[in-house]
């Protein structure tokens, strides 16, 4: 298990992570719906 400084890193790291996903996610679904729409 990290401790100390390693432990920040790991959190700040982790934070960065789900910050992508939501934001890949929100992209992903307004893509989809552009596609949609232009199809229909």
């Amino acid at each position: 298990m990290a401790s100390g400084k390693n432990m920040k890193a790991a959190n700040d790291t982790y934070s960065g992570f789900l910050t992508l996903v939501k934001v890949g996610t929100i992209s992903s679904i307004i893509a989809a719906v552009a596609v949609v729409m232009l199809i229909a």
